[in-house]
Parts: structure tokens; sequence; C-alpha cells
């Protein structure tokens, strides 16, 4: 027994348990026992109130990191979409230069030709002069040899006829080439390639050799830029036997497993061994200045390679040998 402050008797919890029956105390103690749960509980609860506070805290911080992110990227998609059609541009206006720079190479080409072209002309007109002439002989004589007038405008028109495919196989090679392939005789483009450089040749006396391919292979390709390329390595050959007493070129196709090659071989001198890394670099060139502007071999590097293929410089004892492989039809990618 205890005396509160307030001098009211206050029995204590020991007290309370001697008097309190088996039972009560019983009770008392399942009581206790389930007051302290409940306090664990609450501390529990405390506990996962926070843990979530702090959760949630944290995926508050990590949505704003994320939305920074996302504003971010479409920052850098924007960036991205800009760069990428500037590049499209730049890749555009590279290809426009590129092929500005090729038709500039090949109108070069057609210069060098004119030479030969132009005595190439002169034999056709001369024989249409001379069959015409005597056409109008035989009208001034009154003579009308009716046969032999058949016979004589006959040969003109077909004199004619000779001219006009110089003139157009030229004007055909002048203009832009355009992108699209199609199927190649292979053996017609060098024959048609050959014949522009015909007149170059004799009166150079350089001796010509074909030796085609009786497959006559076809390739997936545009026949004015292959055309070109050939133009090119002839050009290119011609001025390297150009002061020798044995002028020889030499061209041939062979037909491979999927591939055709074109061999174009000269008997001049050869490629220095330390330059035959660099021959195909733009603006190289061996030829004295002023004869030469060392955009050729890249040029052709670079028709060749837009066509599938390859083309190098072979191993050969005398001279230089070019060798141009290309897919054959329906082998190409």
């Amino acid at each position: 027994m205890t005396v509160s402050n307030a001098g009211v008797a206050v029995t204590s919890e020991p007290d309370l348990l001697e008097r309190s029956s088996p039972e009560s105390m019983g009770e008392l103690r399942t009581l206790q026992h389930r007051v302290e749960e409940l306090e664990a509980h609450v501390r529990f609860g405390e506990q996962r109130r926070r843990a979530m506070l702090h959760i949630m805290m944290d995926l508050t911080e990590t949505n704003r990191r994320l939305s920074d992110q996302r504003r971010a990227m479409i920052h850098i998609m924007g960036d991205l979409r800009d760069t990428t059609e500037e590049i499209r541009r730049r890749e555009q206006e590279l290809r426009e230069k590129q092929e500005q720079l090729v038709q500039t190479a090949k109108l070069a080409t057609i210069g060098e030709l004119t030479t030969g072209v132009a005595h190439e002309l002169n034999d056709p007109l001369n024989n249409i002069g001379l069959y015409i002439g005597n056409v109008l002989d035989l009208m001034v004589l009154e003579t009308w040899d009716r046969e032999r007038i058949e016979r004589d405008l006959g040969r003109a028109k077909q004199q004619v006829g000779k001219a006009t495919e110089i003139i157009n196989h030229l004007r055909t090679f002048g203009r832009a080439a355009p992108r699209l392939r199609e199927p190649v005789e292979i053996n017609g483009i060098i024959e048609s390639s050959v014949s522009l450089f015909s007149e170059q040749f004799r009166l150079r006396e350089v001796e010509l050799v074909l030796e085609l391919a009786v497959e006559n292979p076809r390739v997936l390709g545009n026949p004015i830029q292959l055309e070109q390329v050939l133009l090119n390595l002839l050009n290119n050959a011609r001025d390297a036997v150009a002061i020798l007493d044995e002028k020889r070129i030499r061209v041939s196709s062979r037909v491979g497993q999927g591939w055709v090659q074109v061999w174009i071989e000269d008997s001049g001198p050869g490629v220095p061994k330390e330059l035959q890394e660099r021959i195909f670099d733009p603006f190289f060139t061996t030829k004295e200045v002023g004869q030469g502007t060392g955009l050729g071999l890249s040029i052709v590097y670079g028709i060749v390679k837009d066509h599938e293929g390859q083309i190098y410089l072979d191993r050969t004892d005398e001279g230089a040998r070019f060798v141009m492989e290309l897919p054959l039809e329906g082998k190409a990618v």
C-alpha cells in the first residue's frame, strides 16, 4: 500500500498481483503481452512508414532525373535529326561534285582525242566529196550512167553513216552518264573504246593487239562510265609508249569464276616500285606539268568500285599491266 501526493491510498501493481486471483493474473499477463505486441506492431508500422517515405522520395528524385534525361534525349534526337539531314545534304553535294569531276575528266579525254577523231572524220568526208564529185562530173558530161551514179551515191551514203557514227559516239560519251545499270557486253565496250583511239594509234605507229573472250561476257553496269575507264587506261598506255621504238598495247578480256577481267598492257617503262602504292591517289601523276591532272586513275578507281569491282596494277616483267575485275551479270550484289 502506498499513499499518493494527494493523500489517497494507491495499490501498487505487485500488491494488486498479490491480492488478485490466479485467473485475474493470467488475464493481466495476457493483456500485457498483447500490449507489447501492439507496441511492436506500431514500431514496425512506423519503420515501414519511414521506409515508404524514403522510397517515395527516391522515386520522386528518380522521376525528376528521368524527366531531365527525357528532355535531354529529345534535345539529342533533335540535334541528331538535324545532323542526319546535314549529312544527307553533304553527301548529295559530294555526289554532285564527283559527277561534275567525272564529267570534266571525260571532256578532257574528248579534248585529247580531238586530233585523232578529226583525222578519222577526214577519211569519210574526203570519200563523200570524191563520190559526189564523180556524180557531178557525170551530170556535167551528161553521161547518165544510172548504175555508176547509184553506186557512188550509195557509197557516199555509207561514208555519211560512218561519220555520223563517230560523231554520235563522241556525243554519247560526252553526255553525263545516268546512274542506271544495265546488262553490258564487255567486249563491245572494249571495241567501242579502242575505236576512238584507232586513228591516234595509227598516226603514232602503235601496235594494238585485241584478245577478246569468246564467251562475250556481260556485266551489270553503266556503259558510258565503263568506256571512260578504258579510255583513261588506253590514254595512259599510249603516253607510256610514246617515245619508244617498239610501241605495243594489248587489250584482252578473260572470264573467271563469277568475274570478268579486262587487261590493258603496254610495252612502256612501267611504274616505279616506290610509286605503285600512290597511282590511284587523287592529283598524283608521273607526267610533266601541264600534261596531266592526276585525276584519271582516281576517277577510274571510283567508277570501278561503284560497279562492285576492283582495279589494280599487276606485276609484269615488262611495261605496265592494269587489271579491271567486274562481277558477271547475275553475280553483282
